[in-house]
This record gives structure tokens, C-alpha cells and sequence, in this order.
């Protein structure tokens, strides 16, 4: 299942368009768009260096709303899909399936950091002599369902505070570690000591980790030097916007409530008996559909999300009129 593009939109060209820095785009080169109240959801093309936070309080400058916020966060670092909800569709961010991803990713081997990727500080260099028999068999050893150790400086919380914050407070931070899945850990480029490689997980893996592991694995070290994310649950590059074009094209860009509800979840058609009941909060008859799913009015506009339970399906989100 997959967003829709929306009316006119230009589909995110391979590196991110917006600007070096989040200093640097604040003044966009094109005229600013007619602010407009929008609801639905905007997939971002998050470009390096930038925060996800840092990607929300700019949207909300272009689109003119403080209702703005995002699902699935992204390191500073990464590039790549961010999806965003803006206006009602803010609420349809803790129910969307966002639990499968995919990353293309460079792991430098022969070297560890501190972060475990290219913004922390060197630890240890060693030399890499790495047979391609045996990269090969590493690899294979972390696809799968895998017991995983978060980097020390993630965003897992230790007692209510983030690991990253206990770090820079001057803690020693060992996390325990997680079951993770690995679907596909798979080469595609092999540049001596960079190695380019494609990551389909789940949820809560740490592609950092994986590129520590694998150095470890190896007898090298190893850390992540880039990281784009081009799939998250429905969500992928073919659909996503850079800054740039947010600014050019405004609300334009944001796929509306109703398309981003038919495209991200299962869809119940009601009556209008029945959708006088749903407007009310009410519950309605179950279908036997598992997990949450859109309802729909008769003149085929939202009205709420569903989930079941037992032998009645109750609203978990109610969409007041626009």
C-alpha cells in the first residue's frame, strides 16, 4: 500500500533539495505560498544535519500551522523520509503502521567511534584485510531476528531520561540489549574499506549497531558514515518533498485527511445511519478486520478510525468537521 502522490507534485530526486542547514533555509528563495489550514499528512525528504524537530518548526513556518508533528524520528545525520501530519492529521500519527523501514547506508570499516558512526570521535584504527567469503558469512549472521545493543548515545530511555542525555552528562551508559529483525542485510557496492549496503528492519534496529557489530564481527571495527532512509511502513522517496519544494508549493504538498487515511489503513464504507453514529462516538457492528482502519461517510469523506474489539469495533479517533 502506498501514499498518493499529490495533484501536481514532483516526486524527491535521490539527495535531499533543501538547504546545507536548517540556519540556511529559513528564507526561501521563491516567494512564500498562501498559507491555507490543511489537514492530512506530508512525507519529507529530511535532509542532513538537520534534526526531526528541526524539520517540524520549519514546516510549520511554511504551512502556517502549529499543528504540525512527525512519526518515526530520524539522527541528524540520516536523510530521507519523514513523515509528518499537519493539522487533524497530527492524530493519525500514533496509529499508522510505521514499523517496517528500509535504509541504503556506507559503513567504514577499520575504524570505531564513539557514536558509532562519523560524528563521534575515533576510538581505534585498525587495518582491514577482509575476505569477501567472510563478509559475507558476517553479514548473514546478523540478518534475521537478532539480539541488538543500542548505541549508548540513542534516544532509549535509562529511568525516564534519553541514553544520549545520560552521555553527555558525563555517564557510563550500557544498554541492554533488544531482539531486533533484520529482513534483508544486503551488499551492494564493496569500495575496499566502504562497504554500501541496503537494510530492511524493524522497528527499534539501529543500523549504527549493525555497522559496529559487523566491524566487530570482522575484527576491523567498523562505523556508519551516511544513512538514507527510503521506505518507512507505506511511505517511500517516490512520494516524499524536499524543504524546498514545501516552500514553493505550500498546503499543496500535504496529502489531504481522506486520501492519507485510504492510502495508510484498511477501509470500512458506512451508511448514513451509520455515520450519524460514528460522528457521535458511538460503536458500530465488528467486520473481523484486524488492527485499526478508516471509516468512510457516504459521499466517500473520513469520519474516524476504528479498532475491534471483541464482537463491536469502537472509534479510536473521530474526525470533527473541517
Amino acid at each position: 500500500m502506498s501514499i498518493p502522490v499529490p495533484a501536481s507534485a514532483h516526486t524527491a530526486a535521490d539527495t535531499p533539495k533543501a538547504a546545507d542547514s536548517p540556519e540556511a533555509a529559513d528564507t526561501p528563495k521563491t516567494a512564500r505560498p498562501t498559507r491555507t489550514a490543511v489537514d492530512g499528512l506530508v512525507v519529507v525528504d529530511k535532509p542532513s544535519g538537520w534534526t526531526s524537530h528541526d524539520v517540524v518548526a520549519k514546516s510549520r513556518r511554511l504551512l502556517g500551522t502549529r499543528r504540525v508533528g512527525h512519526a518515526g524520528t530520524l539522527d541528524p545525520m540520516a536523510t530521507g523520509v519523514l513523515v509528518l501530519g499537519v493539522g487533524r492529521g497530527t492524530r493519525l500519527l500514533g496509529h499508522l503502521a510505521l514499523t517496517a523501514k528500509v535504509y541504503s547506508a556506507t559503513i567504514r570499516l577499520g575504524r570505531t567511534t564513539t557514536t558509532d558512526d562519523a560524528e563521534g570521535e575515533p576510538v581505534e584504527d585498525r587495518p582491514v584485510d577482509v575476505d569477501p567469503g567472510e563478509l559475507a558469512a558476517r553479514m548473514a549472521e546478523l540478518t534475521g531476528e537478532i539480539e541488538q545493543v543500542p548505541s549508548s548515545v540513542s534516544a532509549v530511555k535509562v529511568n525516564g531520561v534519553r541514553a544520549y542525555a545520560r552521555v553527555r552528562a558525563g555517564e557510563d551508559v550500557v544498554l541492554a540489549p533488544r531482539r531486533v529483525t533484520v529482513s534483508r542485510f544486503e551488499l551492494l557496492a564493496n569500495r575496499g574499506t566502504d562497504l554500501d549496503v541496503l537494510v530492511a528492519c524493524s522497528s527499534g534496529t539501529y543500523i549504527r549497531a549493525l555497522a559496529r557489530d559487523l566491524g566487530a564481527a570482522l575484527g576491523c571495527g567498523a562505523h556508519l558514515t551516511s544513512l538514507r532512509r527510503s521506505e518507512v511502513g507505506p511511505f517511500g522517496l517516490s512520494v516524499a518533498v524536499g524543504l524546498d519544494e514545501l516552500a514553493e508549493r505550500g498546503g499543496e504538498a500535504v496529502v489531504p485527511l481522506g486520501s492519507a487515511v485510504a492510502a495508510a489503513f484498511p477501509r470500512r464504507d458506512v451508511d448514513a445511519d451509520q455515520a450519524r453514529d460514528v460522528a457521535h462516538g458511538r460503536w458500530l457492528p465488528a467486520l473481523g478486520q484486524a488492527g485499526p482502519y478508516g471509516v468512510f461517510g457516504p459521499a466517500g469523506e473520513v469520519l474516524a478510525l476504528f479498532e475491534e474489539q471483541g464482537g463491536r469495533a469502537r472509534p479510536t479517533v473521530v474526525f470533527a468537521p473541517a
